[in-house]
């Protein structure tokens, strides 16, 4: 598994929802080649188009997520969490010896707000990394505002991401890759059996956001 960030083609399954499209944005924009995924390969060309427009490059494509996950170094799995499993499981093949990293947040939704719904295996990253067992599942990007991600009058993002996974090396290519994108910084947060908290926090980010008419995301103080 030796992979140089700059060499690389980062796949984003997921990629035409909210949370990918913005990473997408910022990575083509970074000057890195990205792979758009989706279950209906022409939204994901038409995304793709949007973005090289937006980003000025001609470095993203749009593709159906096998051929996405085929064609690419390490791939983020940004899909909602209610077709996370299944998304995942059928890519088995595919994301065999690649670095995935893991960004879906498991929450539901009430009257009173979000709050984070159990997962059997501990996490969304640890459900990916069961069904993926060839794969090399980190957990990254899980905190980090769509909107301001897609917002191209901002040169900077104001944030942290936490990166988890119990290979190192995998985890120094993904804080590579949170930091190619400008005022983002990647931290190391443990191994992936701590995922489940940091997706669990989402929620907390989300009624904050809400409160205050904020896109907040976190800092980690003393590194």
């Amino acid at each position: 598994m030796d992979v140089q960030l700059s060499d690389a083609t980062v796949g984003v399954i997921g990629g035409t929802g909210p949370q990918g499209r913005g990473l997408a944005y910022r990575w083509a924009r970074a000057g890195l080649t990205v792979v758009i995924g989706s279950r209906d390969a022409a939204r994901a060309e038409a995304t793709a188009a949007e973005l090289r427009e937006l980003a000025g490059v001609d470095t993203v494509t749009g593709a159906a997520n096998q051929q996405c996950a085929s064609d690419a170094d390490l791939v983020l799995v940004a899909v909602p969490w209610d077709g996370h499993a299944a998304t995942v499981s059928a890519l088995r093949a595919e994301l065999a010896g690649k670095i995935v990293i893991d960004c879906v947040n498991p929450l539901g939704f009430d009257k009173q707000g979000p709050y984070p719904l159990p997962v059997s295996e501990g996490s969304a990253a640890q459900q990916a990394a069961a069904l993926l067992p060839d794969s090399t599942v980190t957990a990254a990007f899980h905190h980090v505002s769509a909107v301001l991600l897609a917002d191209p009058a901002l040169d900077k993002i104001d944030t942290d991401v936490l990166v988890l996974g119990d290979d190192r090396d995998a985890v120094g290519l993904v804080i590579e890759l949170a930091a190619a994108v400008p005022g983002v910084r990647g931290i190391y947060g443990g191994r992936l059996r701590n995922a489940g908290q940091v997706e669990a926090l989402t929620a907390n980010l989300i009624a904050i956001n809400r409160r205050y008419s904020a896109h907040a995301g976190i800092r980690v103080t003393d590194v």
